[in-house]
């Protein structure tokens, strides 16, 4: 049971939501050794020749396995945190400058505004079973990588790298109408500026700026999600 729980294990580790540090470690550890005994019956074939003829090789086995499962999980956390950088790129270009505080996902420091989206983002892909695919592709991961096999670290390295290529564009794509507004905006502020000079422009466009970019996202946050989430299989899958 416990190689079966390093794949899984290495996967909720880094998962998106279940590797969050307003979870408990407890929580995680009892969700991933439900999981384990939950796969176990169905690879009982496959795992306990491995492990009974393994001998020294025990601890390369234990460490392949949770290489898989952290790479399986890796790949969703990119996506998740693409959108994360999407939200602090538009926050930055809409001038909401405000303190940053703990954010809701991750154990780092976020204005309110890129934890509100990250996590909307984060709840829309729990609501459409997100967790169901990746762990769905996990399970299936014995048949494209057998237990005991050997991990291509090429192939491994060119679907990190194809996912942080689509997350980038896709993230690009989302966040563009609002790269387009601030520069506009800049644009023309810079202008006014040469044009009177005497005047503190910043100070009394910034809150323009900042009326305009929230009323932009008011209108297009439903369509960035729906964008968000449904490009998620489409990036998790390679194709």
């Amino acid at each position: 049971m416990f190689v079966a729980f390093c794949r899984i294990g290495g996967c909720i580790m880094v998962l998106p939501g279940f590797s969050s540090g307003r979870v408990p470690v407890q929580i995680r550890l009892l969700l991933a050794a439900a999981l384990s005994m939950a796969v176990l019956p169905l690879l009982w074939n496959t795992i306990y020749p491995a492990v009974a003829n393994s001998g020294a090789s025990y601890i390369v086995l234990i460490f392949t396995e949770t290489i898989i499962g952290l790479m399986y999980g890796m790949m969703a956390r990119i996506y998740t945190l693409g959108l994360q950088f999407a939200g602090t790129t538009i926050s930055m270009l809409i001038g909401f400058n405000a303190p940053a505080g703990a954010d809701l996902i991750e154990d780092s420091s976020e204005t309110s505004l890129t934890s509100f989206i990250s996590f909307c983002g984060l709840m829309v892909l729990f609501m459409l079973d997100f967790h169901h695919y990746v762990l769905q592709a996990l399970v299936d991961s014995y048949t494209v990588i057998p237990f005991g096999g050997h991990i291509e670290p090429r192939a491994a390295l060119i679907s990190i790298t194809d996912t942080l290529a689509t997350t980038f564009f896709i993230m690009l794509r989302l966040s563009s109408p609002f790269l387009l507004y601030g520069m506009m905006f800049q644009i023309s502020i810079g202008f006014i500026n040469k044009l009177a000079p005497q005047i503190p422009i910043y100070f009394i466009s910034t809150p323009y700026l900042l009326m305009g970019g929230l009323f932009m996202l008011y209108w297009s946050i439903a369509a960035m999600i729906n964008q968000f989430s449904s490009a998620f299989l489409t990036v998790f899958n390679g194709h």
